[in-house]
């Protein structure tokens, strides 16, 4: 496996410069809690959210989406139901899907179903150190949602899982890690208060999912995606009292974001 190489600034600059062109409509299938958080993270991005759970809707709705987002979260039979629907029409028409396996090897039911949807070709995965274990089947998970490894622990599984699904995977940390199998990108940065607030991580998933569908090269873009999020908080931790303060700060940056940061 090779070393990870950094993101470059005009790597960067390239893929978000792409995104405000593209503003891609991502149907996020997220769960209860993150659910506005991610939309106005997209919103804050200049892509456009789209939340359709319904089994029929959802199946019909991802032929008009540039990008696909499955998390498990809060996961239901019905809501399974209505996620496999949708991730089979995608496949169909081939819109980008992103899976993230929220507490995966943490509880059976949603371990078993993303397992699953594996051998349906997601463009992406993105999940901390444990989910992406455990996914590789190298651990048992984490705290509920919380990660017990730190992400370098998990990038020789993350580099497997990719190679054997022929997909992108981030894992994300102190440090992210975005791979193909065969190359790597490390992405630093970010801050603390990050973990404080509820959503950050499932809103990042979306903007992998948002990344994921633009032209060119996926694994910049999604390494991309990840160092969006993570500059944006750095930034707003700056001049912030705590998480309350932190959440309107973040929202800010990403917006107000330069392409050649």
């Amino acid at each position: 496996m090779t070393q990870p190489d950094l993101l470059t600034p005009a790597q960067l600059a390239q893929s978000l410069q792409l995104l405000r062109q593209q503003a891609p409509l991502v149907h996020c299938m997220t769960n209860d809690v993150v659910q506005t958080f991610t939309a106005n993270v997209l919103l804050a991005l200049q892509a456009s959210p789209a939340m359709v759970i319904d089994a029929e809707e959802a199946a019909q709705f991802v032929s008009f989406a540039d990008a696909l987002l499955i998390n498990v979260g809060t996961l239901t039979r019905d809501r399974r139901d209505a996620m496999l629907a949708a991730v089979q029409s995608a496949s169909k028409v081939s819109t980008p899907w992103t899976l993230d396996p929220v507490a995966v090897g943490a509880l059976s039911f949603r371990t078993e179903f993303c397992q699953q949807l594996l051998n349906l070709h997601p463009a992406a995965i993105r999940g901390n150190a444990s989910e992406i274990l455990a996914l590789a089947n190298q651990a048992a998970g984490g705290r509920g949602v919380d990660s017990v490894h730190q992400a370098d622990a998990a990038l020789s599984a993350a580099q497997q899982l990719a190679q054997d699904y022929h997909t992108l995977v981030a894992v994300t940390g102190e440090v992210d890690y975005v791979t193909d199998g065969k190359r790597t990108l490390a992405i630093p940065g970010g801050s603390p208060l990050m973990t404080r607030v509820v959503g950050t991580g499932c809103a990042l998933s979306a903007v992998v999912a948002a990344f994921s569908s633009l032209p060119g090269d996926r694994l910049q873009h999604v390494a991309a995606a990840c160092r969006v999020i993570s500059l944006a908080g750095e930034q707003a931790a700056r001049n912030v009292q705590g998480p309350g303060s932190f959440v309107a700060a973040f929202l800010d940056n990403l917006w107000t974001l330069e392409a050649s940061a």
